[in-house]
């Protein structure tokens, strides 16, 4: 099959298309024929050698849209022909085919194209985990969500909008339209103004800028700020307002109640660009995902839906 792999750590140059056997399968998982993936900055992270490696030849990619091509034996809530969506264990998505867990694994709703499928695994997942199950957002809370216009601060402000919740976020001033027109109540341009200086007595802050001690001073006492780009520390971990680091856990169930929300019409996927799985294509993803200049997800197009 055909993937996008790197043979050693490096810039976007070190991407190439090489030749790889097609995934074999467990019991307890499903091979994926791909149609789409997308480019996170973990992927050119790792690629940069600053996140740990599996060893060469290394795909990387961590968003799975595509069909079932093969079952396990002990599959049983997937068969043949599904169209999925999935977060899987370990990177490997810039190939035309995929190994996956059936844990793993959601259905892709019929009224979202693969392309928005792609984009939701990783970035929606995480969005989803923190402000519904970690902050636990309700009606009439106050939420901050730190760089709004981000893969992953574009479902957060929109899942905590569907949740009743006002949402203020941080962007820059080319965002800011974007960002009302998904929900947010707030859009703060972070060049000209300190959030601190605005905010008061929020509930919950979802910190995706490594940004703690600033988030923390917006809270009420038994507010809570979850950090996926920091570390808190034990005193920060422990004090009132309390903060507290989140790494995604991978999770079938929770990357199919984000797609059933766009499926839904309350949550819209915002695609950036799409580029092919060529040598080319991947370099130009990886240096527009490291610009910060992408508005949106960054799809890999792998293969034409099939036909229905």
């Amino acid at each position: 099959m055909k993937a996008i792999v790197i043979d050693r750590f490096g810039d976007a140059q070190e991407l190439h298309e090489a030749e790889l056997p097609v995934p074999t399968i467990g019991p307890d998982e499903v091979l994926v024929k791909m149609v789409a993936t997308s480019v996170n900055p973990i992927d050119w992270r790792t690629r940069n050698g600053t996140r740990s490696g599996r060893g060469f030849p290394l795909v990387l990619g961590t968003d799975v849209s595509g069909v079932i091509a093969k079952v396990g034996s002990n599959v049983r809530q997937f068969k043949v022909g599904d169209a999925v969506i999935a977060r899987p264990d370990n990177p490997g998505t810039y190939a035309e085919y995929v190994a996956v867990r059936e844990d793993k694994l959601a259905l892709k709703p019929a009224a979202i194209s693969f392309e928005e499928g792609a984009a939701i695994p990783l970035a929606g997942t995480i969005a989803y985990q923190v402000i519904v199950q970690q902050l636990a957002v309700g009606k009439g809370d106050k939420v901050l969500v730190q760089g709004g216009a981000g893969g992953v601060g574009l479902f957060a402000v929109q899942i905590a909008k569907a949740r009743g919740a006002y949402v203020a976020t941080t962007a820059s001033a080319e965002n800011h339209a974007l960002l009302r027109s998904l929900g947010a109540d707030e859009v703060i341009d972070y060049h000209q103004t300190k959030y601190t200086d605005v905010l008061h007595d929020y509930d919950g802050v979802f910190d995706t800028m490594d940004d703690i001690d600033n988030g923390l001073s917006i809270l009420k006492p038994a507010g809570h700020l979850i950090s996926i780009a920091g570390q808190p520390t034990a005193a920060q971990q422990n004090g009132r307002p309390s903060a507290k680091h989140w790494r995604m856990h991978p999770n079938g169930k929770d990357t199919a109640a984000v797609a059933e929300l766009v499926a839904e019409g309350k949550v819209k996927v915002i695609i950036d660009s799409e580029y092919p799985l060529t040598t080319a294509g991947l370099r130009a993803a990886h240096l527009r995902s490291e610009s910060h200049h992408a508005h949106g997800k960054i799809v890999i197009t792998i293969a034409d839906p099939p036909v229905k």
